[in-house]
């Protein structure tokens, strides 16, 4: 043994060593990257042809039609039975027609203002329907008149308006 007790450090890597072992595991890692892609089996991706656009038949449209006018007769009887006054009348006509609307189109009718459907430049029968007849007799802020009685009438008019004219 030496004469010193002195103990010494272990001998320290230089940071050469430690990039150049970074560097090895960093080509072994992409080597093999590079065997798995270039060994694994061709795929074609085959693109899907676009879906078709739903249209309606005419046996469609026609029964569609026929549904939307028996639930506009059978509101405008309730009105003239006296089931329901005018304000409920006209709010249920309204919303037949944007049902149909949506239906028939998939225009969001039943969730779109006015203001928003005369943007998307709908067809000029359910702008008049709505800005006529239901959106005044609907929205009234004062205390409801006596309605006249063509009030809901006119509006189950332009509701069968919409419904047979429609695109």
């Amino acid at each position: 043994m030496s004469g010193t007790d002195e103990l010494y450090p272990p001998a320290q890597y230089g940071p050469g060593w430690i990039l150049l072992a970074i560097g090895v595991l960093l080509l072994l890692a992409g080597a093999a990257w590079l065997v798995v892609v270039l060994t694994r089996p061709r795929r074609t991706l085959a693109v899907a042809a676009p879906l078709p656009v739903p249209t309606l038949t005419a046996d469609v449209a026609t029964v569609l039609r026929q549904e939307y006018l028996g639930a506009i007769a059978q509101i405008e009887a309730d009105y003239r039975a006296g089931r329901i006054d005018a304000r409920r009348a006209n709010l249920e006509l309204s919303r037949t027609v944007r049902s149909f609307v949506n239906e028939y189109s998939g225009i969001e009718a039943p969730v779109l203002a006015l203001d928003d459907l005369v943007r998307l430049g709908v067809h000029p029968a359910l702008i008049d329907a709505i800005g006529r007849n239901y959106y005044p007799r609907i929205f009234r802020r004062s205390a409801p008149s006596p309605e006249p009685v063509e009030g809901p009438l006119a509006g189950a008019e332009a509701a069968r308006k919409v419904v047979t004219t429609w695109y």
